[in-house]
């Protein structure tokens, strides 16, 4: 009886502790967890087993390795909130699968991502033909985000947290000079926008809390 009150004692107390680990972790949907929470996830599985199938092994022993990964995760996410660079390191950058109706095959290879899954994701959101889509992006979830010829135009963000994202200055055909230049013009350092993109022919601005908001 002392054993099945204490694997009861164990489950409880394990499960109400990676409820309140998840939670601190903060709210992703199951789709969009990133390579780290992924990681994370599996490897507090992993110590919750352990927990449960040696009853014998002292609790805390189990429970330590959980709390350094929340510590982890929870570096990881300050980190990560502070710093696009660091973001992108770790989840990596959206890559671009279709361009104008052109299948990126180089992209492809790199992202070790064939035709069968592009075509089931181009199924799931009901798009027939590779023709029909401007762009399609395959992001670090691995969902592929897909935006048709006949939408409205995608507005890039140029400034994200203060860095500039030159590949998305190459969408629509500016440079980085050109976005200083204008930026100067209405007297902002890049370093100071929390988002910056170009939409109708203007640049909208909108300043880190730090500094006063402005568009």
């Amino acid at each position: 009886m002392e054993i099945y009150l204490g694997i009861l004692f164990r489950t409880v107390f394990l499960y109400l502790l990676v409820l309140v680990v998840f939670r601190l972790m903060g709210k992703r949907e199951v789709g969009e967890l990133s390579i780290m929470d992924l990681v994370v996830f599996v490897l507090i599985a992993e110590c919750v087993a352990f927990a449960l199938d040696d009853i014998e092994k002292p609790l805390f022993e189990n429970v330590f390795p959980i709390i350094i990964l929340l510590g982890i995760q929870y570096l990881n996410s300050l980190l990560a909130l502070k710093s696009k660079k660091i973001r992108d390191l770790i989840d990596g950058d959206p890559s671009i699968i279709v361009e104008d109706g052109v299948i990126n095959q180089e992209e492809m290879r790199k992202q070790r991502y064939n035709l069968d899954d592009l075509f089931q994701q181009m199924r799931e959101e009901r798009i027939p033909s590779v023709q029909q889509i401007k762009y399609a992006f395959l992001e670090p979830s691995g969902k592929l985000s897909i935006f048709l010829k006949d939408d409205d135009p995608l507005i890039f963000p140029l400034i994200v947290d203060g860095y500039i994202v030159d590949r998305h200055l190459k969408f629509i055909e500016k440079d980085r000079e050109w976005l200083l230049e204008n930026l100067k013009k209405k007297g902002y350092k890049p370093e100071d926008i929390f988002y910056c993109c170009y939409e109708n022919y203007d640049l909208h601005i909108q300043l880190k809390t730090a500094n006063k908001n402005g568009t």
